[in-house]
């Protein structure tokens, strides 16, 4: 039914799934790689200001005390753990990173896990987030594009040299390298605004849509296209991670087989990665190795 797509888990909700034991993350990596989820996504915020009301997507889902693991820690512990499941950020806010570490954190695991590392970046929604960490807020889209392609310097050179208005190098040697030919591949989590659309074009093996309803996935990937062919490079092989839409069937409970029904349509529209909210689907941690298999079996894994 759903083979045509890749499964993935957005993981969310660890309140109320893990309480304060966050290691259970690694037992949920496991039983993810031995059931055949193709990959698993962390979210990201360093740090969560009271202003919720501002996020622009609708009402925040989750309360001010929920725990947000560093992503790239968290996904170094799961890469000891796992064989073959693919491991992601969607999305990691890029800009609160410096460039050169976050190029040597990215290249460091995705040796370590043997090239399995999707690094998914954007550039939040918080003021405050920037201002505790002492990056200017509005040069939040400016240091996403330099400070990416200072990191597929580094991780193409040796020495490597960069020169941008927010980050620049002279002769420098960042090592290891990624495992992945070209470097780490970098998944955009944007809009597309037409200056987006040139950043995806120019930067991104694959595109995290905010809107993942069909009709939205095929007018983006139009957009998308005529910019990817500028840019020299093949439309069809950018990645696209959707949103599967959330059902509710009775009680209001969220029903998997009708987000499982509506995945070839998804497909059809251009996805190449289904990614399943697990917090959506699970309300325990009793329940997260049932989803899964659920999940697996169904998709035919």
């Amino acid at each position: 039914m759903a083979a045509r797509l890749a499964l993935s888990i957005t993981v969310s909700g660890l309140s109320r799934l893990y309480g304060a034991d966050l290691a259970g993350l690694v037992e949920l990596a496991r039983m993810a790689d031995d059931l055949g989820v193709d990959q698993i996504a962390l979210p990201d915020h360093v740090a969560m200001g009271r202003r919720l009301d501002r996020y622009p997507y609708g009402p925040f889902p989750l309360p001010l005390e929920e725990p947000w693991p560093e992503p790239l820690t968290t996904l170094a512990a799961m890469a000891g753990a796992t064989r073959r499941v693919r491991l992601a950020t969607g999305v990691l806010i890029a800009p609160l990173r410096t460039p050169l570490l976050l190029a040597k954190t990215a290249a460091t695991l995705d040796v370590l896990s043997g090239g399995r590392l999707d690094l998914g970046v954007g550039v939040g929604w918080q003021e405050e987030e920037y201002a505790a960490s002492g990056v200017p807020f509005a040069e939040r889209w400016r240091r996403l594009e330099d400070g990416l392609r200072a990191c597929r310097a580094l991780w193409r050179d040796a020495p490597a040299s960069f020169r941008s208005a927010t980050v620049s190098f002279e002769e420098i040697w960042c090592l290891p390298r990624p495992v992945q030919p070209g470097g780490v591949p970098i998944w955009l989590g944007v809009a597309l605004g037409p200056r987006n659309v040139e950043r995806v074009a120019e930067l991104g093996a694959g595109w995290m849509p905010m809107d993942s309803r069909p009709a939205a996935l095929r007018e983006g990937l139009a957009r998308l296209r005529p910019a990817l062919a500028r840019a020299g490079r093949d439309p069809a092989g950018l990645g696209v991670r959707a949103h599967a839409p959330i059902v509710r069937g009775e009680g209001g409970r969220p029903d998997l087989d009708a987000a499982l029904a509506a995945l070839p349509e998804l497909a059809a529209a251009g996805a190449t990665i289904a990614s399943f909210a697990l917090g959506v689907y699970a309300a325990s941690r009793a329940e997260v190795r049932p989803f899964l298999e659920r999940l697996a079996k169904a998709a035919g894994r």
